[in-house]
């Protein structure tokens, strides 16, 4: 899609930091600086920085640059890749962009660029070449309201043919997050500014002057956009007085853009450039700034916008005079590239201080978070080449072809983009697969042949929507993990040509006898199926087989049983040795017990003997 985009053709800077309750997370970038600088209105810039590739350069004429954030900017030539970006870390919540483009024929080839710009992955810019020679020289600002929901905002580029995308400096803001609408338009659309007019007044605001604008945007005079008959009839009115209701949440329209106005006897017509088939919301504002204007209906008018009238406004009736009124409409689905408002007189002449004009640009779906988890750590695992440009959102946006090598497609329920494809082929990679390749549970096909990648493959490799995996020509080592053959759908399996080692999953063969084709030659290590060797009883994988594991087992359970049996008898012989001796030792007192027995009746009879003879008995007197 290409969008005609609202741009400020002079130069401007950016007002400083403010804190409010909303938030005051903020960047201010130099892209291509080296030092962080300050602005004559305090801003300061950092040197450039959250890049994901490119090269930095000066334009060639500096000194048509007042401020060094415009004479510097960062290419991205095709070495970086097709797609680069800024990729800045922030808290959820809505922000307000800002872009200064400057080419300046800063690489002395005479030719402005070609390419798109996206914010979260939703193209919002496109810049084809070539540019006119104002812009072309003096560069262009251009701003949008997005909201950032994921901790970081992406701002991306991509080149178109050849062309390097360029950008001269970047600026994010945050703002409150009711602002403009947000709750009837939802967090479904940026808003991409196509005008916004201060109406009897000089281009003003942050950069332009020292009026300050608390969302930093930046206000051009009303000039510009006005039809012939409405510059002759036209006339400005301003006014030192206090405007009572500016600068008020949600939208903190500034004091200075409710002190001007233009007024005039007839319509007031202004001839708004669009893209067709666009919704567009438009913002206006009004006050009584007139005070000869004293009471209700004496100022009363019709907003008119292509034709239809819109609202009959009283000013004085709605806030009386000196103070700010704002009311917005939006426009669907235009036909035509011009964008016609008029202001009627009912009574009296019609007056008007400020028109904003945004387009409403749907959010493109963005890649499925888990998935990008998953991605990211592939990039960074698979080690992936800058000049493949893996950078930003992997899918989105979808106008855009997605990262090199990857197939995406919308889930079922079309909320989100996921991966169905990764071929990357004879690449030269070097490193390993993540483990966090299991979230991709939408791929189909998985080719990472011919590169120099190692390593174990992950325990959850195999998910059930893979139905083509190339692995072959690399260094993989260890087993192939059992998930693997888990994958109902696979049809290809090549492993050849690495050093996996183990038991080949039966299941995962068996693709081969059913239809499928499976290569597994030039792996040493690997066996159990046809074609390759038995694997041994007690040794698989490099560690121990099922087998193994169960024969130590039993021979452990038979161990203990022994140890037990063992020790049950000690307890039980323990038991009786307090009754009895044991057999051997009963054995031996039986036998001293019989000889001195049998020692006693010799000695009886030899007395009983002697005693019959009359002899003295050798025992001495009876």
């Amino acid at each position: 899609m290409s969008l005609l985009f609202f741009i400020f053709s002079l130069p401007l800077l950016l007002s400083p930091s403010l804190s409010f309750s909303f938030g005051n997370a903020s960047y201010f970038i130099d892209c291509g600086g080296s030092t962080n600088t300050t602005d004559p209105f305090n801003t300061i810039w950092l040197s450039d920085r959250y890049f994901t590739g490119g090269a930095i350069s000066v334009v060639s004429e500096p000194l048509h640059f007042r401020y060094p954030q415009e004479k510097n900017l960062r290419f991205f030539p095709l070495s970086s890749g097709k797609k680069n970006c800024y990729i800045l870390p922030l808290p959820s919540g809505r922000y307000y962009f800002r872009t200064f483009t400057v080419y300046d024929n800063y690489d002395g080839k005479s030719h402005s660029p070609s390419f798109d710009a996206s914010v979260e992955g939703t193209v919002v810019f496109s810049w084809r070449s070539p540019w006119p020679e104002n812009l072309a020289r003096d560069g262009a600002y251009s701003d949008l309201f997005a909201f950032v929901k994921d901790g970081e905002a992406d701002v991306c580029f991509y080149s178109i043919a050849t062309d390097p995308p360029v950008i001269g400096s970047l600026e994010v803001r945050q703002i409150d997050p009711s602002s403009y609408d947000s709750a009837t338009i939802g967090d479904k659309f940026i808003l991409v500014n196509y005008g916004r007019l201060s109406c009897g007044s000089n281009q003003w605001g942050p950069g332009f002057s020292n009026d300050t604008d608390d969302f930093g945007r930046a206000w051009q005079s009303d000039s510009v956009l006005r039809t012939l008959n409405t510059t002759k009839i036209i006339h400005s009115l301003s006014t030192r007085e206090t405007i009572t209701g500016t600068n008020q949440p949600p939208n903190f329209f500034p004091a200075k853009l409710y002190q001007t106005a233009v007024t005039g006897n007839g319509i007031l017509e202004y001839a708004l450039s669009v893209d067709a088939k666009l919704d567009y919301v438009l913002w206006f504002h009004f006050a009584e700034i007139d005070s000869s204007v004293k009471q209700k209906a004496e100022r009363v008018f019709d907003v008119v916008v292509n034709e239809k009238n819109v609202k009959r406004v009283d000013v004085f009736e709605e806030v009386g005079s000196f103070a700010a009124y704002s009311l917005s409409y939006t426009v669907h689905n235009l036909s035509s590239t011009v964008l016609t408002v008029k202001f009627v007189p009912v009574i009296g002449a019609p007056i008007v201080s400020g028109i904003e004009n945004y387009a409403l640009i749907p959010n493109d779906l963005s890649t499925a978070p888990e998935q990008v988890v998953a991605m990211r750590a592939l990039k960074e695992s698979l080690r992936v080449p800058d000049r493949m440009g893996w950078n930003g959102d992997p899918c989105a946006p979808t106008s855009w072809d997605a990262w090199e090598g990857v197939t995406c497609h919308p889930n079922k329920d079309e909320t989100a983009l996921v991966i169905s494809q990764i071929d990357l082929g004879s690449q030269g990679l070097k490193g390993s697969i993540s483990e966090q390749i299991t979230l991709l549970s939408n791929l189909v096909t998985l080719n990472l042949s011919t590169n120099s990648l190692g390593g174990t493959l992950p325990s959850g490799l195999g998910q059930q929507s893979l139905v083509r995996l190339d692995l072959s020509n690399n260094q993989f080592s260890g087993p192939i993990p059992e998930s693997l053959a888990l994958a109902t759908h696979l049809q290809l399996v090549m492993l050849n040509g690495n050093s996996l080692e183990g038991r080949v999953p039966e299941e995962l063969y068996s693709i081969g006898v059913h239809g499928g084709a499976i290569d597994l030659s030039g792996n040493k290590g690997l066996c159990g199926v046809p074609s390759l060797p038995q694997c041994s009883l007690f040794w698989d994988n490099g560690r121990l087989s099922t087998g193994g594991k169960i024969a130590i087992g039993l021979s452990c359970l038979v161990f203990v049983c022994l140890l037990v049996l063992g020790y049950l008898i000690c307890i039980r012989r323990r038991r009786h040795d307090y009754e009895f001796a044991p057999p051997h030792d009963l054995m031996s007192m039986a036998a001293k017990r019989n000889r001195y027995q049998r020692q006693k009746s010799l000695m009886l009879l030899e007395m009983e003997s002697q005693h019959a003879k009359g002899l003295p008995s050798p025992y001495g007197p009876q």
